[in-house]
């Protein structure tokens, strides 16, 4: 309420895609996208406390802003890579790390596309200075598996020997090039998978992280 009263017009929550899976009982035929949500009691079944905690809390802003009449929109960003500005790496580029280490784990419940850390960013001020900007926004380049994700990066960097993996590891994910129609609406050009993976790798080489 401070920032209402403080004068502030919009309000723009990072939340992420583990807000939206995983969903199996989403419409196997149907893409995923803003209308769909994590499920909260196949989260607290199976433990995974990261997806239950970001639904719960994104559920919880828009309870409070429809409460106090708050204008708030939301970015949900899939697996964010790139340059590294931080000195520790976030959970993303873990799993870039590990696996450019010989990781064999798919994150099956983890994984829905991936996205730069400019793009991230732009995509804040697209829909905070969009006043048509409204409700949720998926944040990816394209939905893809993570096998596809794996096979890019072998391809790339193969002096690397990235373990092989299935291709379909999302088994519930249907794949979609143009899945964040609402933030490229707003003229947000996302950079590619391709170009995501060199700059996350060229920036963990820099850093130290690999050699």
């Amino acid at each position: 309420m401070l920032a209402k009263q403080a004068g502030v017009r919009r309000v723009v929550l990072t939340s992420s895609i583990s807000a939206i899976t995983p969903s199996p009982r989403w419409p196997s035929d149907k893409i995923k996208g803003e209308d769909c949500w994590t499920d909260i009691d196949y989260c607290k079944q199976k433990g995974l406390w990261y997806p239950l905690s970001k639904t719960l809390a994104e559920k919880a802003a828009w309870e409070f802003a429809k409460e106090k009449g708050l204008d708030v929109v939301v970015v949900n960003p899939g697996t964010v890579m790139g340059d590294i500005i931080s000195p520790r790496l976030n959970a993303s580029m873990v799993m870039l790390l590990r696996l450019l280490e010989g990781c064999t784990e798919t994150y099956e419940n983890f994984f829905m596309g991936s996205v730069h850390f400019k793009d991230v960013a732009l995509a804040h001020i697209l829909v905070y200075e969009n006043k048509s900007a409204t409700g949720r926004h998926l944040c990816v380049e394209a939905i893809s598996h993570y096998g596809d994700f794996v096979a890019k990066v072998a391809e790339l960097y193969p002096e690397y020997k990235v373990l092989s993996l299935p291709k379909d590891t999302q088994p519930e994910l249907l794949r979609e090039k143009n899945a964040a129609k609402k933030l490229m609406n707003l003229g947000l050009e996302f950079i590619p998978m391709d170009q995501i993976i060199k700059d996350a790798v060229e920036s963990l080489k820099s850093k130290g992280f690999i050699s």
